[in-house]
């Protein structure tokens, strides 16, 4: 047991005395009246030993009965699961004057649970800490204890009618003061072969640095990026760049967040617009089962070991290198906004391909009586610094109304345009959802360096000509999401604009401090679809993603596609890949009149298929891949690849392949490593075919500064969860691949959900011999971006499996109380039949108190050395004194 606060205890039963107490339950024989007890005879278990005061056994006689003190429970509430905690028992009479063992529970944290306590103000007893749950008519309480389960039954009336999933904000933790660094570091360096080209290399820098304080959470995106050229007509790019600085803070009382620094307005109306600004803008996540943000997945096809980058509204957010074939990127970090991503794969020999992946917005949809609302004011924020930064305001509410529908608009306003939008959403049920809106925009553009036609220089260009147009833009929007089964989501929309309409950011790039603005093309019609469908059981799954526009006053169309299936059977996995790509007219890399080719009309077609094998165990997965390329040149490329998982926690992974291409492509071949450590990640490769080879290299990691001093960890997402367990080295998290606590018992769990709860879990099959955590599992609530602590109480040390004697010789009686007084908590175990009693967290040498009554002679000391032996248990026999 331990000693918790004043009067309570937490007991630990011997595996013995458990067994024991359960055997000793007598059934009532048959000709007894039935409202007999169940009775203890203590005599029997002293059988044999002269003048033994018999331990008071009582509190066992009642079904489900215990010794009271503090237990760790699991704490249901109506049949859902509250939290993991220590709950004190005591014993409290009923209105019959019968005693039986009852939880206290203070009232906050009744509170807490949604009980409607001020519904019954009877239920906090004056001068008790205890809520009273006999207040509540047919509230009741069953402590399982061979389950260490508490279960509580309230009606439902007494109960908050909250939504699945739905947290009360009481229980939001806005986490410690902490400072945090997220970095990532990747490079290549590129070897030309026979005169192809010349060696090269790049480097990129990704550091995203907070600071959090007082539920304040701020925070920076930089990136750096540099390439260099043995080609001496070839200069060194150095550039760095600030994506965002915000500072943000949540607002409870509003369900939202208000933003002051740089960010982007969202899309559900408008247009998304980088700015700097303040911006208090509603938070989804607040609520219970709210639409989640969509994150667009980046799929594609590279020819060749090939270099991607990814770029939004201009800024380049992600870097990375991928091998020949079909990939897929899902672990961008946000950026706070939203924006078509340009795509860019550079192919070992120089040439290019680009391609758009639609960043779409799901249908305006509310809930009844829901407001959802944004209000945007600061100065316009773009990538490129000579564009002007012209002051701007955007408002945009959405309301749900009664029978499935959804009423919103909004206005954007600036001295350079303006623009109104309303719109209307439906929820369709089992046919999905729908929204239409119209969006009246005036602008006034300066006028434009470029003309229509051949993109030739306008002659006799006027700076200070400004045009006046007007126009609207009709949008709709439709969703099928199948949440309940997973079967299916999807996106789908199409825009149609007059001759006269422009965005805000298209209006707004117009005005430079100079002549380097290039004309955008007048968007006339564009169409989208993202959509992810699981076939019939056993027919696999397919994705899809699709943009295509086109433009007032010019035949150009810009046109991306990508498909892909997959499915697997018996282990065996395989998939098909398919992207198109046509006049990707937008190009944010350097000049590529030096011969270097942008694909403008592109398809490639990608097989895979992946055998798993055991090469080395079942715990560690291998597999073999072939995977097939072809272009519509003709070239094709057959590859072949060995890959797996190694240590012990599968966080290294590795892969070989070896290929060979037609048309002069000749072979082909990479090796590349990753490896997720307590610390960080460490990725590294090589790479070669017939233009050059390749080495590249990657680090990524994070940095958190509290309280207690630094703690290093695998790269993190907005909200963490900081792990302290004193002592406990190398415990591994369950569910967190390489996450193991550090040299002081420190570690990061790299994401957890905010304003939702979850449990993080010790893995207890990484425990020492010598370690016991008496809660493995901690419940956390954090809010957006905050770092919460999940503290554990570790007890490291010697198990003992300990027989205690009086000075007379006899055992130490069946259910006493010892404590180890070296310990930091006091922990109290009980001790079984003949004196035994299972010791945890000993000490080499120490002092034991032995108690099972409150005269002199009712208690004793044992002073102990365990024997040097190398066992996970020490048996011995001591003498209490």
């Amino acid at each position: 047991m331990k000693n918790t606060k004043s009067g309570s205890t937490r007991l630990r039963l011997s595996k013995i005395a458990c067994f024991i107490a359960a055997q000793l339950v007598l059934p009532a024989g048959t000709m007894i009246d039935a409202q007999a007890q169940d009775y203890f005879n203590p005599a029997l278990l002293e059988l044999g030993t002269q003048g033994q005061k018999a331990v008071d056994l009582s509190a066992f006689e009642n079904k489900g009965g215990q010794i009271p003190g503090t237990y760790l429970v699991d704490v249901y509430l109506n049949n859902e699961k509250m939290e993991t905690r220590n709950v004190e028992f005591r014993m409290i009479k009923n209105a019959q004057g019968n005693e039986s063992l009852q939880p206290c529970i203070p009232v906050d944290d009744l509170d807490n649970w949604g009980v409607l306590i001020k519904k019954y103000p009877e239920i906090g007893v004056a001068g008790s800490t205890c809520g009273d749950l006999t207040a509540i008519p047919q509230a009741s309480s069953d402590f399982r204890f061979e389950r260490q389960q508490l279960l509580l039954s309230l009606p439902q009336s007494a109960v908050n009618n909250s939504a699945r999933g739905w947290v009360d904000p009481k229980q939001w933790d806005q986490g410690i003061p902490a400072i945090l660094l997220n970095y990532s570091v990747s490079g290549a360096n590129n070897y030309a072969k026979d005169g192809n080209g010349s060696d090269s290399n790049s480097q990129y820098v990704n550091l995203r640095p907070g600071i959090n304080i007082a539920g304040w959470r701020l925070r920076n995106y930089t990136t750096w990026s540099r390439s260099a050229s043995d080609d001496a007509n070839s200069e060194t790019q150095d550039k760095w760049d600030t994506v965002y600085t915000y500072a943000q803070h949540d607002i409870t009382a509003l369900q939202s967040q208000l933003t002051a620094g740089d960010s982007a307005s969202s899309s559900d109306v408008f247009d998304s617009i980088p700015f700097r600004g303040l911006q208090l803008a509603s938070d989804d996540d607040m609520l219970p089962d709210s639409l989640k943000g969509y994150a667009p997945i980046v799929r594609g096809i590279a020819r060749t070991n090939a270099q991607v980058t990814i770029r939004q509204n201009g800024y380049e957010i992600y870097q990375t290198y991928v091998s020949p074939g079909s990939f897929e990127i899902t672990d961008m970090y946000p950026t706070g906004g939203s924006g078509d991503l340009y795509v860019t794969i550079k192919e070992s020999d120089g040439s290019e391909q680009q391609l758009v992946i639609p960043y779409a917005s799901l249908p305006v949809l509310q809930r009844e009586g829901r407001l959802k609302y944004s209000i945007t004011s600061g100065v316009y924020r773009s990538y490129d610094s000579s564009i002007e930064k012209t002051p701007l305001t955007e408002a945009t509410a959405m309301y749900g109304l009664p029978a499935g529908f959804t009423l919103y608009g909004g206005g954007q306003f600036s001295s350079k345009y303006q623009s109104v939008a309303v719109g209307v959403g439906k929820n369709l049920g089992d046919f999905g959802a729908v929204s239409v809106d119209v969006t009246q925009a005036w602008s006034t553009q300066k006028s434009q360096a470029w003309s229509h036609r051949n993109d030739q220089p306008w002659s006799g260009l006027n700076q200070d000509h400004k045009t006046r147009e007007s126009g609207q833009s009709w949008r709709v929007r439709y969703s099928k999401n199948f949440v309940e089964t997973g079967t299916n989501f999807a996106i789908a929309g199409y825009r149609y604009a007059t001759d006269g309409y422009w965005s805000m950011q298209e209006v707004l790039d117009t005005y430079t401090n100079g002549n380097s603005y290039r004309m955008q093309e007048r968007r006339r019609n564009r169409a989208e679809l993202t959509m992810t469908q699981d076939l019939w059981q056993g027919a696999g799954n397919v994705a899809l993603n699709a943009v295509r526009e086109d433009y007032w006053n010019t035949e150009q169309k810009m046109e991306s596609y990508g498909a892909s299936y997959n499915n697997s059977w018996n282990g065996i996995s395989y998939g098909l890949s398919y992207t198109y790509n046509r006049n990707s007219n937008v190009n944010y890399g350097p000049d590529n009149s030096n011969g270097k080719r942008i694909y403008d009309n592109d398809q490639l077609f990608s097989f895979n298929v992946s055998i798993p094998l055991n090469l080395f165990d079942n715990k560690h997965p291998t597999y073999v891949n072939y995977m097939l390329n072809t272009s519509k040149n003709g070239n094709t490329t057959n590859s072949v690849s060995v890959g797996g998982t190694l240590l012990e926690d599968n966080n290294l992974s590795w892969s070989v392949q070896e290929g060979y291409g037609s048309q002069g492509q000749g072979n082909s071949g990479n090796v590349n490593a990753d490896w997720r450590a307590t610390y960080g990640e460490i990725n590294a490769g090589y790479s070669y075919d017939d233009n050059s080879q390749r080495l590249n290299y990657g680090l990524q990691g994070g940095i958190i500064a509290h309280g207690d001093g630094v703690t290093l960890s695998q790269p993190f997402g907005e909200t963490v969860a900081l792990i302290v367990a004193p002592d406990a080295q190398g415990i591994n998290v369950q569910g967190q691949t390489g996450v193991k606590t550090d040299f002081r018992g420190y570690t990061v769990v790299p994401y957890v959900s905010p304003y939702r709860k979850s449990n993080v879990t010790l893995n207890t099959e990484t425990f020492g011999d010598d370690m016991e955590v008496a809660i493995t599992t901690q419940t956390v609530v954090p809010t957006r971006g905050a770092v919460v602590k999940a503290n554990y109480q570790t007890s490291v040390g010697k198990r003992v499996l300990m027989t205690l004697l009086k000075a007379n010789g006899q055992p130490v009686p069946f259910g006493a109380i010892v404590a180890d007084l070296a310990a930091k908590d006091t922990q109290s175990f009980i001790v079984g039949d003949a004196g035994q009693v299972y010791l945890t967290g000993l000490g080499q040498s120490g002092q034991l108190k032995v108690q099972w009554g409150n005269s002199p002679n009712e208690q004793c000391k044992v002073v102990y050395i365990l024997p040097q032996v190398d066992k996970s248990i020490v048996n011995m026999d001591e003498k209490c004194q």
